[in-house]
Order: structure tokens, then C-alpha cells, then sequence
């Protein structure tokens, strides 16, 4: 299944990939213990506003898979039944605002803007494979789903209502 998704991104998406250094003292990047324990406490999975967002999805009464590996991209929510995917990206990870947020990188530079950029190319390749495969995907930054949980769950049960 990997090979088949890794294809499919190959043969659908024409941009070159853009390449991430190593983020390793060799490499020239370093780091300080307190920013690395700073570091290890961010979470990947289950966010306060995925699980907002879950939790309000569920009372709705909609059954979904997370995380679900099985799709390219490992969609934060899926709901299989009617071939729709829910992702909620992280400002600073997935680049929110990044033109004007690119200049505010102070350290590490090297790595971390091609690090985020690559980032945004992958969620760009993500959307475009998921779209071919028949997929409606919607994409909520985290604090987008903080302030406005009820307006970001609006607009996918909106979309989930037509199937019924």
C-alpha cells in the first residue's frame, strides 16, 4: 500500500519536492536542553482542539476513524461512510500566515524553513491525492477550531448532510 501512495504522489504531483537538512549537530543545527524539553511536550495526536473537535462530531452523532493510516496523509479524522477527511493543523508546523511569519524565524533558520515549507508542500500533495481518490477534505488550523468550534463543525455537517 505504501509503494501505491508513494507512486501516486510521484506521478500526480509535478512540484519538486523540496529538501529538509538533517536537523543534527553534525549538520550544523544545536539546540538547548530546555528548548529540546520544550520540544519533546508537543503533541502529534489527540490536541485539545481535535478532541473539541471529536468530541462535538460524536454528539452530532457521526462515527469516525482517527488517525487513519490506512489513507495518505494519516487524516486526523475520517469518515469513510461518506468519503470525507478532517485535518487540524498546528500554526507553526503547517505554516499559517507564512509569508509574513518566514521573517520571524530566528534561529536554525536553515532548517526550519524548509522544514515548514515542505510541510505545506505535503499537505498541498496530501489534498490533491485525497481529492482523486474521491475525497472532500477539509483543513482547520488549531486555534481556527478554538475560537470558532461551532462555525468549523457547521460547515462539515453541512457537507456530511448531503449523504443523508
Amino acid at each position: 500500500m505504501g509503494f501505491l501512495l508513494s507512486y501516486l504522489m510521484a506521478k500526480s504531483y509535478s512540484e519538486i519536492k523540496i529538501k529538509v537538512p538533517r536537523f543534527n549537530e553534525a549538520s550544523g543545527f544545536y539546540t538547548t536542553p530546555e528548548r529540546s524539553k520544550i520540544m519533546s511536550k508537543i503533541r502529534g495526536k489527540n490536541t485539545k482542539p481535535e478532541l473539541a473537535f471529536r468530541k462535538s462530531l460524536w454528539a452530532a452523532g457521526y462515527r469516525y476513524r482517527i488517525d487513519y493510516k490506512k489513507l495518505i496523509g494519516k487524516p486526523d479524522i475520517a469518515l469513510n461512510k461518506y468519503k470525507t477527511v478532517i485535518f487540524i493543523d498546528g500554526e507553526f508546523w503547517h505554516g499559517y500566515n507564512w509569508i509574513e511569519r518566514k521573517h520571524k524565524i530566528k534561529s536554525n533558520r536553515e532548517f526550519w524553513i524548509p522544514k515548514i515549507e515542505r510541510n505545506i508542500q505535503r499537505d498541498q500533495e496530501v489534498n490533491q491525492n485525497l481529492k482523486e481518490m474521491g475525497y472532500t477534505v477539509f483543513r482547520f488550523w488549531e486555534k481556527e477550531v478554538v475560537k470558532n468550534l461551532d462555525e468549523c463543525l457547521t460547515s462539515v455537517l453541512r457537507h456530511l448532510q448531503q449523504f443523508s
